[in-house]
């Protein structure tokens, strides 16, 4: 079958052009000015909407397997597909935590059997899993995972020998969760020492600049040593901007991402949000999220993620200390930044380099993440003269809430393709057999 869209704006490569996009099966076949369609053609008008190549997200929680009352990749894939994400790739702290091949690949079965977007997993690091990290697939796994400082299970990662020997060894990416654990214990102590009980307004605080960069200073120390390939998740403080480079993502062996979130929120949030934006790095100061958007804009930070991370109502609902950290965001992620591209904090093709183009450069994706003949037809159309107005009960994440209730964005996804299967219409979900696939990787 063959699907033609017509008369849309093409962002991709740094350019928009107006232009036709012919898809046949599951891949692109032509990109052209003016595509004439046969007998056997859909044809979809964009009347000028943008059509972007699909968000490739390097970071999601989606619970599965063992805390599956939180999030399945069933359901938080089908919101990823509706937040116009084509791709994902999942994390592994779930129950038992993804720490063996074995049970990298029973995730990867799930995910052949419930996604509707594309997928991949990381293996999860631990102090003596070495000679797991070591049977990885540079073309099939994403990367591995390394909790740097804090973590929950068995995930955490502090003893230097371990981590050189993860550094010097590991076959495929190394993503890193950067905190470190003794600065967060001595922020943490100053309020037990004082008999005060923290609150949310405090998390920034306890989580400081600090305790990011101490972490993540030595995590670009340990890469630089070992001649790694190092990814830096969830960058939140302007001093950490200083360990990265400006530059072609193509040129560098260490490279820095930031989170919707965190370009979004800042610690202003904390009396009206709560805990349902407690995150861990922190949500920071203004200064801080500007930054942020700042490093974006000048190729400091090379990719934008969500770390999706969805927990229920109850489990937010307790006093601060005792919630869990993390939010959902899947479904809102793109309109987040199409919110920046509105007000002039970003541009459209900056957004798709961060979003689509640079993951698939970095974690080197066959054939995504850009509008190319021959490429998979990963796309997202986006309507910028219409709006998204977010409700308490409009999100489709399982936990059943979400961040943005009240918020009208100022866009509109009205369609998503995933392998050339129109997927999401703007406003139905097609529930037909998705022919989502595990990511390859040309490493």
């Amino acid at each position: 079958m063959k699907q033609l869209i017509k008369n849309a704006l093409v962002v991709n490569e740094g350019r928009s052009m107006a232009a036709d996009v012919l898809i046949k099966g599951q891949r692109i076949e032509k990109v052209a000015s003016n595509i004439s369609a046969d007998a056997d053609t859909q044809v979809l008008d964009a009347q000028g909407a943008w059509l972007l190549p699909g968000m490739i997200d390097d970071q999601v929680h989606f619970r599965e397997p063992g805390l599956t009352h939180k999030g399945t990749i069933a359901s938080e894939s089908r919101a990823a597909v509706r937040g116009g994400i084509t791709s994902f790739m999942e994390m592994p702290n779930v129950k038992p935590s993804t720490t063996t091949i074995e049970a990298l690949e029973y995730k990867f079965a799930l995910g052949a059997q419930h996604s509707a977007a594309n997928y991949s997993f990381y293996l999860g690091a631990t102090e003596d899993n070495l000679e797991q990290i070591k049977r990885l697939d540079p073309t099939r796994h994403c990367g591995v995972k390394v909790f740097m400082g804090a973590s929950t299970g068995d995930l955490l990662v502090e003893h230097p020998q371990a981590l050189d020997a993860i550094f010097e060894h590991s076959p495929t990416l190394i993503v890193t969760h950067c905190e470190d654990g003794r600065v967060l214990a001595k922020n943490a102590a100053k309020y037990e020492a004082q008999g005060r009980v923290p609150q949310i307004e405090d998390h920034p605080i306890i989580r400081d600049a600090e305790t990011c960069y101490s972490s993540s200073s030595y995590a670009v120390s340990l890469a630089k040593k070992f001649k790694s390939q190092l990814h830096v998740l969830h960058i939140t403080t302007e001093k950490e901007l200083s360990l990265f480079s400006a530059g072609n993502i193509q040129d560098k062996a260490i490279t820095a991402e930031a989170c919707v979130h965190h370009l979004w929120f800042s610690e202003n949030d904390y009396p009206r949000m709560g805990n349902l934006i407690k995150c861990n790095p922190a949500i920071k100061a203004q200064t801080d999220r500007d930054a942020l958007l700042n490093a974006v804009r000048n190729d400091v930070i090379d990719i934008i993620a969500t770390d999706h991370a969805p927990h229920t109502w109850q489990e937010k609902n307790v006093p601060y200390t005792e919630a869990p950290a993390g939010l959902p965001l899947v479904e809102h992620a793109l309109l987040t930044l199409l919110d920046h591209v509105q007000a002039s904090r970003l541009s459209i093709e900056q957004v798709v380099q961060k979003v689509a183009h640079n993951p698939a450069l970095r974690y080197h994706i066959k054939e995504r993440g850009f509008i190319r003949e021959g490429y998979f037809a990963d796309l997202v159309l986006v309507d910028p003269n219409a709006t998204t107005a977010i409700t308490a009960d409009n999100a489709h994440y399982l936990c059943g809430w979400n961040v943005f209730a009240g918020h009208t964005f100022n866009t509109k996804i009205r369609g998503t393709w995933v392998n050339g299967e129109h997927l999401f219409d703007g406003e139905q979900l097609h529930q037909a057999q998705s022919n989502a696939m595990a990511l390859a990787f040309n490493r």
